[in-house]
């Protein structure tokens, strides 16, 4: 009985505290201020190349993160790339909120598809849109007519890329045919608005003159002077207005991605020549730099943060404690590979943030771009495997290989005193401490040495002998 009372009174103070305490919740509910409604303006300027994917994810995703509620596209564009526009609807599809396109001057090309992926298009006075009709363009030249054949393939696809987008948004499908189609003939309530032969281009009066029963906007909600009547038309007066600014970056990280797979070829070749000398030099530093480089394309590209650069690096440290300090373990070698490798993917990778109160499964949050990440890393490791290969055969052959060894050691020891050194360790027996296929390591008393055999595997144990050197390398055989 006495432990029931106990119980009772204990409950009953729970209880009160519980009351208490969603008094206090309901007063702080009730003083809550409601949290300023925000308008991100996101610039859509010259030409519709790679470095404008790069401003579009990072204003997306700074977007997101502020919990935004409207995604302006504020355009002024006489278009660009297919590809490049492909990458930026798809990056526009991961906005949760509510897209506008604000016609600023002319949105051609390019442009006029991007706008068909926003929810609403507004005009400025004078303003036009359409003449989205691919064009195949020379290099280091100007357009030129395409192949039948070619111009038809790019049209039905381009075509059936851009009326996705405006089937979901709810914009007039033949418009969208007329301007890419010069097929198309576009005729509305009895007027024909674009002849067949000819290719649509709408300026912000015909945009947004109303069509059909119940009438309704050809293109355009209407006509508007600025950003900020914009705003009040879309009734976000007060919001909070937040312009993307272009910094510039962009161009350096889109050449930076550019050239990944040559800077983990420097990188990989780098620090491979690092390991086979004494010390840390020249080759360590160039190997470093150039994945420093790599991973820095990632992070301005939005596609990886810092954390996987941590990644690396504790992956590149385990890996440096398996052949220097615990050889012949594996466990680290290989534990460190894995993280070298996942952080070199995820820097390719892009994640977007998670939107509070919007159901995100991971396949919604992280896009992989498949097809990039195959070509760069298979580029990478056949560069890197051939350039090893070489390097392996003709490096030690060469007077540079000296110079590297001298240089790499730090004052350790110079050519002349390895080549002592050597010569005082032939006909040394010692123990294997990892298997040669044919290369591995074998402790020959205190010193622990990097051997190959001569073409055979030895197992781990063995007792081998001394017979010459590759390079830094000894040579081993079975000892007797």
């Amino acid at each position: 009985m006495r432990y029931a009372w106990i119980m009772r009174i204990g409950l009953a103070i729970i209880l009160m505290f519980a009351w208490v305490g969603s008094l206090g919740n309901g007063n702080a509910s009730a003083q809550e201020q409601p949290k300023p409604r925000k308008i991100y303006i996101l610039p859509i300027r010259e030409e519709v190349s790679p470095p404008l994917v790069y401003l579009v994810r990072r204003g997306v995703k700074e977007a997101m993160e502020a919990k935004a509620d409207v995604l302006v596209l504020d355009m002024e564009t006489n278009g660009g790339r297919v590809d490049t526009t492909e990458e930026i609807l798809n990056i526009l599809d991961r906005f949760t909120g509510q897209t506008v396109t604000y016609v600023n001057r002319k949105a051609f090309s390019a442009g006029s598809f991007i706008a068909f992926a926003t929810q609403k298009i507004f005009m400025a006075p004078q303003s036009v849109i359409g003449a989205a009709a691919p064009i195949l363009m020379v290099p280091g030249g100007g357009p030129t007519e395409m192949p039948q054949t070619l111009e038809a393939k790019m049209v039905s696809g381009i075509g059936a890329l851009v009326r996705t987008r405006a089937e979901k948004n709810g914009y007039n499908v033949e418009v969208v045919k007329a301007m890419i189609n010069k097929n198309e003939e576009l005729e509305i309530d009895g007027e024909v608005l674009n002849k067949k032969g000819e290719i649509l281009t709408l300026t912000n009066v015909m945009a947004e003159k109303e069509y059909g029963n119940p009438p309704k906007p050809l293109l355009s909600s209407g006509t508007v002077e600025s950003l900020e009547a914009l705003a009040e038309k879309l009734g976000f007066a007060d919001a909070q207005r937040v312009y993307i600014e272009p910094t510039g970056v962009e161009r350096m990280g889109s050449w930076i991605n550019s050239i990944s797979p040559l800077l983990l070829i420097i990188g990989v070749i780098g620090l491979y020549i690092e390991f086979k000398t004494p010390g840390f030099g020249l080759p360590g530093i160039i190997g470093l730099c150039a994945f420093a480089v790599y991973f820095l394309g990632g992070y301005i590209a939005g596609l990886s943060g810092i954390e996987w650069v941590a990644v690396f690096v504790i992956g590149l440290v385990l890996f440096i404690l398996e052949v220097l300090v615990f050889p012949g373990t594996m466990a680290l070698g290989l534990a460190g590979a894995a993280l070298i490798f996942i952080s070199i993917v995820m820097a390719m990778v892009d994640v977007y943030p998670v939107v509070p109160g919007i159901p995100s499964p991971m396949a919604m949050r992280v896009r992989v771009p498949l097809f990039d990440i195959v070509l760069n890393l298979s580029i990478a490791l056949l560069g890197s495997a051939l350039a090893i290969w070489t390097l392996g055969r003709v490096l030690p052959k060469t007077s540079v290989y000296g110079r590297l060894v001298s240089r790499s050691a730090s004052g350790e020891a110079t050519v002349l005193v390895q080549e002592q050194q050597h010569a005082e360790h032939l006909g040394e027996i010692g123990i294997t401490v990892s298997v040669l296929r044919p290369g591995g390591k074998a402790q020959f008393g205190e010193e622990i040495l990097d051997v190959i055999s001569q073409g055979e595997m030895i197992p781990k144990n063995s007792r081998v002998k001394i017979i010459g050197y590759s390079g830094k390398e000894a040579i081993v055989e079975l000892a007797g």
